[in-house]
């Protein structure tokens, strides 16, 4: 196990944040209007009514960007965990399907899926997560690997609640969140508030590059939305916009 120097992290962030400004961006540019209507729910923009058009796209628009940010942010996290983690532990990307990470420490191998909270996926999708540590475990013996093997599911933000309760959550198979996490990945137990201020390098400077883009897709979203949703009048045509969204025929 080596120290972590924060400097390195620092230059890290410093060096690779704009990764994601770029990729935000670039998602952004490409957003069409009939990508954000067919993801979100319009009865529920009914529910609140919402009357003019800039209100509803604005609305649909920005509960899409929401969830493709986390997920973009998310993979810039789990590059950050892998960079810290081969600093301390010499740990690296996994090449084994479903694992992010894998390292060695006191005589065990670590093999982690990395996502970005707590309660990211449904009983389905973790089910998919225990296979993936079962699917690992048969391919490392069949290599001929004599390590013991634990897995565990490392989540960047957050808290389990549970854990105190059960911190182990099934056999060979743990979850880390938060804190526990960024200080299973580095040994150092301040971490998780230590990254705090570099990620936000050149914030402010990206975050109005990319306002400047936001600006134009709402403007241009507006406008199409208008002419293919609204009546005559410049009413919302409600029964159009669900029979686009749900109607057979539609794609």
């Amino acid at each position: 196990m080596e120290h972590l120097n924060l400097t390195d992290v620092q230059q890290y962030v410093e060096e690779n944040i704009g990764t994601f400004h770029q990729k935000r961006i670039a998602s952004l540019s490409k957003l069409k209007l009939t990508t954000v209507l067919k993801k979100k729910n319009p009865y529920l923009f009914r529910a609140k009514s919402l009357l003019t058009s800039e209100m509803i796209v604005r609305a649909l628009t920005d509960a899409f960007i929401s969830s493709n940010e986390e997920t973009i942010f998310g993979d810039w996290l789990e590059g950050l965990a892998i960079f810290i983690n081969g600093k301390v532990y010499q740990g690296r990307k996994s090449g084994i399907s479903g694992i992010d990470l894998e390292f060695d420490k006191e005589g065990v191998r670590y093999l982690v899926n990395i996502k970005s909270g707590p309660n990211w996926g449904n009983k389905s999708q973790v089910d998919k997560m225990l296979l993936d540590f079962m699917e690992a475990k048969r391919t490392l013996s069949t290599s001929g690997a004599k390590t013991h093997v634990l897995f565990v599911n490392g989540c960047c933000y957050g808290r389990d609640d549970n854990f105190h309760k059960f911190p182990k959550k099934g056999p060979d198979y743990f979850k880390y969140c938060g804190q526990r996490f960024w200080e299973f990945v580095s040994g150092d137990e301040n971490l998780y508030t230590e990254l705090i201020e570099p990620i936000g390098h050149n914030a402010q400077e990206k975050n109005e590059i990319y306002l400047h883009e936001y600006a134009k897709v709402i403007n241009r979203f507006t406008t199409e939305f208008s002419v293919q949703f609204c009546t005559e009048v410049g009413a919302i045509d409600w029964q159009r916009l669900v029979r686009f969204n749900s109607g057979i025929g539609t794609e």
